[in-house]
C-alpha cells in the first residue's frame, strides 16, 4: 500500500464557469487553467500518480498541448485511472481539502464525491472531500482563487 499527495492552486477569472470535482458550481468567477481549471481534480490526479510513482499531471497532460486545451478534467481523471490500471494499481482511498474563502462549497461536496467516484470506479466510502477557508488570510482569503490539498492511497 502506498500514499501520494497532490496540491494545486488556480486564480479566479470572470466570465468562465467554476468547475470543482466535475460539478459546475454557480459563482461569478471560474478558475483559470489550460483545461477547465478544475483544481480539485488536478490535485487528486497528482495524488494518485504520486502514490503510484508515475510522475505528475504535467507528464501526461501538459499545458500547451492543444489536445488538452479547455478539456474537461473528468476526462483527464478517467485517463489517469486507465494509466494506473495498466500498472496494476487500485485506489484504496482519496481524501481532499478544498481551501476557498468563497463560494461556500459544503452543499456541493456530495455531488463532487459522486462525480469523482463514478469516474474512478470506486465506492463513495473510498472518497472524502472537505472544504475550509483561510479566515481572510493570504490570496485565498482575499478571494483571489482556490487551492486543494489531496491524498490518495493505492495498492496492487
Amino acid at each position: 500500500m502506498r500514499t501520494g499527495i497532490g496540491f494545486d492552486t488556480h486564480r479566479f477569472s470572470p466570465g468562465i464557469p467554476l468547475f470543482l470535482g466535475g460539478i459546475n458550481i454557480p459563482f461569478d468567477f471560474g478558475l483559470l487553467g489550460y483545461s477547465d481549471g478544475d483544481v480539485l481534480i488536478h490535485s487528486v490526479i497528482d495524488s494518485i500518480l504520486g502514490a503510484c510513482s508515475l510522475g505528475d499531471i504535467g507528464d501526461y497532460f501538459p499545458s500547451g498541448d492543444s489536445d488538452f486545451e479547455n478539456i474537461s478534467s473528468l476526462i483527464l481523471l478517467e485517463k489517469t485511472n486507465e494509466i494506473i490500471k495498466k500498472s496494476s494499481w487500485d485506489i484504496v482511498n482519496i481524501d481532499a481539502t478544498i481551501v476557498a474563502e468563497k463560494p461556500r462549497l459544503k452543499k456541493f461536496v456530495g455531488e463532487m464525491e459522486n462525480s469523482i467516484s463514478i469516474i474512478l470506479k470506486i465506492s463513495l466510502d473510498q472518497i472524502n472531500i472537505k472544504s475550509t477557508s483561510t479566515d481572510g488570510l493570504g490570496m485565498i482569503g482575499k478571494g483571489e482563487g482556490i487551492s486543494v490539498l489531496s491524498i490518495a492511497t493505492v495498492q496492487k
